[in-house]
């Protein structure tokens, strides 16, 4: 039997994957949990084979933050993520902290099955896209020395904004060719230059120039 703690903060979430996982044969749901501490005591207390774990919680400690937690003091806990967001940055992070694989929610009833059974026999999951951008980073890897290509953690919107701030674009013409406000370039930006370690507004035009993203790569 396999024993399972599902974390989530929808109440109507939580009990509709009860009772979709309860309907398998093998599959036990032993707790739930609507934020981390609450996470990190239902696995203290019934010691699941599995934690499905949903990544964002807003009203408490997110799911990253309780993987964390979890994998330091249970090893033999693994931790399936749950999510609703096709997000490199969050895919990546959860499993340098110890996740043993991520599964989106939109994912066929078939596929959760396959992804719990995987993980709890000691192996990985990831979904399609998630394994070929892990392929990629690891190719990256390699042609960088062994540095990771930080690039891969930006968001579409953002590698917009980095391609208009390097070629010149002031914040207020960005947010017109984009169709957003001042604000949100500004907030943008500012993740940008977090992901990619960059301090200046030189070092982002040069960064941007050697990616090609002027036209252009040295």
């Amino acid at each position: 039997m396999i024993s399972i703690v599902i974390v989530d903060d929808h109440a109507v979430v939580r009990s509709g994957l009860t009772m979709l996982l309860d309907a398998v044969g093998d599959f036990e749901v032993v707790g739930e949990a609507s934020e981390g501490d609450e996470a990190y005591q239902q696995v203290e207390e019934k010691h699941p084979q599995v934690v499905l774990m949903d990544l964002s919680m807003p009203h408490g400690k997110d799911g990253l933050s309780a993987t964390s937690e979890i994998k330091k003091q249970f090893q033999d806990t693994q931790i399936l993520i749950l999510t609703m967001h096709d997000d490199e940055e969050y895919l990546f992070r959860a499993i340098e902290l110890g996740a043993s694989g991520c599964i989106l929610k939109n994912a066929p009833h078939e596929e959760l099955v396959k992804a719990i059974r995987q993980v709890a026999g000691g192996d990985a999951y990831l979904y399609p896209s998630a394994t070929k951008r892990l392929m990629e980073n690891y190719m990256d890897k390699i042609k960088n020395n062994g540095k990771a290509d930080s690039y891969r953690l930006l968001t579409d919107r953002e590698r917009e904004v980095l391609a208009l701030v390097a070629k010149g674009f002031s914040n207020k013409e960005i947010a017109n060719k984009l169709v957003i406000s001042v604000k949100t370039v500004e907030a943008h930006k500012a993740k940008v230059m977090e992901k990619l370690k960059l301090r200046t507004r030189p070092e982002l035009v040069e960064y941007a120039w050697k990616r090609g993203l002027l036209g252009y790569s040295i």
